[in-house]
């Protein structure tokens, strides 16, 4: 065999390791490209969001103060002024998790951005923050569904970032996280109740009290908190109305019965369930449209 037959082989040897080293190591990670409005934290990245659901302020009916407020609070984030943290907790589909993707429809051109985070992700803020530190524009870390079991210690990296050094330090960076829990822990009745020095097992904990407050300060350190409510009767239909009108469509009275047994079999009324009914009677009508 030449040389140069040889050099060949070896080089096609090396080349298929190379290729297969390739295949076994984890993809080098990118730099994250900031001209998107919204991302996702995986994996300890920042990945865009490329198409994120478009989510109008005017569409949500019934919910006006809870709208004030946090609009209020995300304008005075975005012009620089003092901001709070928010928590939005209370019942399923009202509108919690929808006012804040509304907020960045609403106001992305002023430089607002979302970036979403999973529970147990949180422990990785203080990279985000590093991410984001230097660049001109605001962002909101949304966490949505946020509640810890009684045996989860994940709440701690959360409680720290609220009230530790890090919002202390970036003017950049908010926390905006809804629950359906409003202290975001899980609460015993027996934490209610006395405690009774005689035939107290060993495990219980000596100061209840204690592992009260615990709990409880963890929603504490949100600096706003905003409650929301299941609606009554009209106002559900006043927001199936409102999207049929959109689509050019009218409340019959035929549309009036099917949206009150759609929510009735669905076991609430809400804004998330008036919304998934506009787009099934809308849908149905245009099918049956030549």
């Amino acid at each position: 065999m030449s040389s140069i037959q040889l050099s060949d082989s070896v080089l096609q040897s090396l080349n298929q390791v190379l290729q297969q080293l390739q295949h076994s190591l984890p993809p080098l990670k990118q730099a994250p490209d900031f001209s998107s409005i919204a991302f996702k934290w995986q994996q300890g990245e920042l990945h865009s969001i490329c198409s994120p659901r478009q989510m109008a302020l005017d569409d949500l009916k019934g919910i006006e103060r809870q709208k004030q407020k946090v609009v209020q609070n995300t304008l005075q984030f975005l012009q620089g002024l003092p901001a709070n943290d928010v928590l939005l907790t209370g019942s399923r589909g009202t509108g919690k998790s929808s006012i804040v993707r509304a907020l960045l429809n609403q106001y992305s051109a002023q430089g607002l951005r979302l970036i979403e985070i999973e529970r147990d992700d949180l422990r990785d803020l203080p990279k985000i923050q590093q991410l984001i530190q230097d660049r001109p524009e605001k962002f909101i870390v949304y966490c949505d569904d946020l509640a810890f079991n009684s045996e989860d210690e994940n709440y701690r990296s959360l409680k720290s970032v609220l009230d530790g050094s890090l919002q202390s330090g970036s003017s950049n960076f908010l926390i905006y996280a809804t629950s359906n829990r409003r202290h975001l822990l899980p609460e015993f009745m027996h934490e209610n109740t006395p405690v009774l020095k005689a035939d107290v097992p060993q495990h219980t904990e000596l100061h209840p009290q204690e592992a009260i407050e615990e709990k409880i300060s963890l929603s504490d350190r949100f600096g706003l908190w905003l409650s929301f409510y299941p609606m009554d009767q009209n106002l559900y239909l006043e927001i199936v109305e409102h999207y049929l009108v959109q689509a050019k469509m009218q409340l019959t009275a035929e549309a009036r019965a099917e949206a009150l047994r759609w929510c009735q079999s669905r076991g609430q009324r809400s804004g998330r369930s008036a919304y998934q009914f506009s787009k099934h009677w809308i849908g149905s009508q245009q099918l049956q449209q030549p």
